[in-house]
C-alpha cells in the first residue's frame, strides 16, 4: 500500500473525492449514493458540487457457503449483473442463482422503500449523474446498479470512488462516461485497509446523511 494516500473517514473521503470532481470541471446534476456506506461519500460529494443527493440500491448476490464471495448482483428494479466466471467457479447452479436472485432483489426494494418514499424518485431523464459509493473491490453492486441505470433515459453516469483495484476501475469505465478514482493500488485486500475509520454505517445514519441532517 506503499505511496498510496489513506483516508480518515468517508467524510474525508468524501471530501477529497468532490474535490477531485469540482477540480477536474466535472458538472452533474445530481449525486446518487450505494446505501449504506457510500451515503456519509454521497453528501460530502454532493455538498462540494451544490447538487441534490439520492440513492440508488442494489445487493450482492453472494456464491454458496460463502455469501461474502459476489456471484453477481441485483438492482432495486430486478436487474442483474452475473458475474459468469465467478458462478462457474463456484458451482453456483441456475436454481441457486435465480432463489438469491428474486431474495435479494426483494432486499433491494425494501432498503429503497426505507430510504425514501419509491413515489418520490428522482427523474433521471436527461440527468448527468455521479453514482458514489466508498470504494469497490470487485464492483459487483456498483455494476448492477450501473445496469439499473443503462435502462432509464440518463445523459451521462460518471462513477466516482475514493479507492479501488485497477482492474475493476478499467471494467467499470467501460460501462460509463467517466470515471474519477482518487487511488489505485494494485495490492488491494479490500476496501477497508484504505481507511483509519470504517465502521459499520447504521441506516439511521444513513437516513440522515441523505436527508442532509
Amino acid at each position: 500500500m506503499s505511496g498510496h494516500r489513506r483516508f480518515a473517514d468517508r467524510t474525508d473521503a468524501g471530501d477529497r473525492l468532490g474535490a477531485a470532481l469540482r477540480d477536474r470541471g466535472i458538472d452533474v446534476d445530481l449525486v446518487l449514493a450505494i446505501p449504506r456506506g457510500g451515503l456519509p461519500i454521497g453528501r460530502a460529494v454532493a455538498d462540494a458540487l451544490s447538487v441534490p443527493l439520492d440513492i440508488v440500491v442494489a445487493q450482492k448476490i453472494g456464491a454458496p457457503n460463502n455469501p461474502e464471495y459476489a456471484i453477481g448482483a441485483v438492482g432495486s428494479d430486478g436487474t442483474v449483473w452475473r458475474n459468469e466466471e465467478a458462478v462457474r467457479l463456484t458451482g453456483a447452479s441456475e436454481a441457486y442463482f435465480e432463489d438469491e436472485r428474486e431474495r435479494k432483489a426483494a432486499a433491494a426494494r425494501e432498503k429503497a422503500a426505507r430510504y425514501r418514499d419509491p413515489e418520490t424518485a428522482p427523474d433521471l431523464s436527461g440527468k448527468t449523474v455521479a453514482v458514489v459509493d466508498d470504494g469497490v473491490a470487485t464492483g459487483s453492486t456498483i455494476r448492477a446498479c450501473l445496469q439499473m441505470l443503462s435502462a432509464t433515459d440518463v445523459e451521462r453516469v460518471v462513477v466516482a470512488v475514493p479507492v479501488g483495484p485497477p482492474e475493476t476501475i478499467s471494467d467499470l469505465a467501460q460501462m460509463v462516461d467517466e470515471v474519477v478514482c482518487l487511488e489505485r493500488p494494485r495490492s488491494f485486500q479490500g476496501v477497508g485497509q484504505f481507511y483509519d475509520r470504517f465502521d459499520q454505517v447504521s441506516d439511521e445514519d444513513a437516513i440522515a446523511f441523505l436527508q442532509g441532517t
